[in-house]
């Protein structure tokens, strides 16, 4: 069978009219032959989200974005998204736009919820939710510091002005001059390290003898030691520490009163007594000296002693 001229250009314009519905399709990103759930989702800002971006569940995709648009005056914006009719979920689900990657561009994810409140339809508008990237959280970390770094920054403007002011001319001059003062004394130390090495240097042998000799020393301490203890003095010292304890006992029984010096010591009238009869003998014995015809009379060829008289400057005198 022969076809016409006609029928074959019927033919070839039907198919170029598929053709080009088929493309545009594609390029919008809205199969013809579909059974996907066609939903909305409504954004402030959409971050440059643009249309044929993959729509995920569990990061497995299973939509596309089909187009974005005005919903109002106030700038917000409808996402419109087809999801395949193969996994169902609640209409109380949310849509989150995040960021793909480090470098840029934003997805949607969808956040399933089965909560039994129905499932979601196509012409339904879902929940939406807003993950920061990295450059929001950037900012937000960033922002407080590079505050804080910029009060800093100014404070040690402020710093380095009040510094300038108490820095004049005189003083920065008696800086100057101790900061050298100060390199002075480091090379003073310098030297004085130096010569004490060479001292120890040239004194090496002696200083090995030095703690050689008290090495010997403390040996022969040890063994002093060991000789003193082999000799008994513990038992010595053991002694000393009765003898102690008994020579204690002893002073607290004169303490006491105990015994016959102890009562010596603690009889207060017995000293009294002592003290007078002390002092008596020593007026009778002066006495005595000063004037022995009082106590010794001696006549000679009978004759008859005078009486003595005792003088008015003689200590006797008073005592009577």
């Amino acid at each position: 069978m022969k076809l016409s001229r006609e029928i074959k250009t019927g033919i070839i314009v039907i198919g170029g009219i598929l053709l080009f519905v088929l493309g545009f399709s594609y390029l919008k990103s809205t199969p013809l032959f579909d059974n996907s759930k066609t939903l909305y989702a409504v954004y402030s800002d959409v971050g440059g989200l643009q249309a044929g971006t993959v729509v995920s569940i569990n990061g497995f995709g299973v939509g596309k974005v089909n187009d974005i648009k005005f919903k109002d005056s106030q700038g917000n914006l409808v996402v419109t998204f087809t999801v395949s009719s193969d996994f169902e979920f609640s209409k109380n689900s949310t849509v989150e736009l995040y960021d793909t990657g480090i470098i840029g561009g934003k997805g949607l994810q969808i956040t399933p919820v089965f909560d039994g409140a129905g499932i979601v339809k196509s012409g339904d508008t879902l929940s939406t939710e807003i993950r920061p990237g990295l450059t929001e959280l950037a900012q937000e970390k960033l922002t407080p510091l590079f505050k804080k770094f910029e009060s800093a920054v100014s404070d040690a403007d402020s710093v380095l002005i009040n510094v300038n002011n108490v820095l004049d001319t005189d003083t920065k001059k008696d800086l100057q001059k101790a900061i050298n003062g100060l390199s002075e004394l480091m090379v003073s130390l310098n030297g004085s390290a130096k010569v004490l090495n060479d001292i120890l240097a040239n004194n090496e042998q002696k200083l090995d003898s030095s703690l050689t000799n008290f090495e010997i020393l403390t040996s022969n301490f040890a063994k002093l030691s060991d000789t003193l203890n082999n000799a008994g003095a513990g038992k010595t010292l053991s002694s000393l520490e009765t003898t102690m304890a008994n020579l204690d006992k002893v002073i607290s029984k004169i303490e006491r009163g105990d015994g016959t010096l102890g009562k010596l010591m603690n009889d207060k009238e017995l000293y009294s007594n002592l003290t007078d009869a002390s002092r008596e003998l020593d007026l009778l014995l002066q006495d005595f000296r000063l004037n022995p015809k009082r106590y010794v009379n001696v006549s000679v060829f009978g004759k008859k002693q005078k009486e003595y008289e005792v003088p008015e400057d003689d200590p006797a005198a008073k005592i009577e």
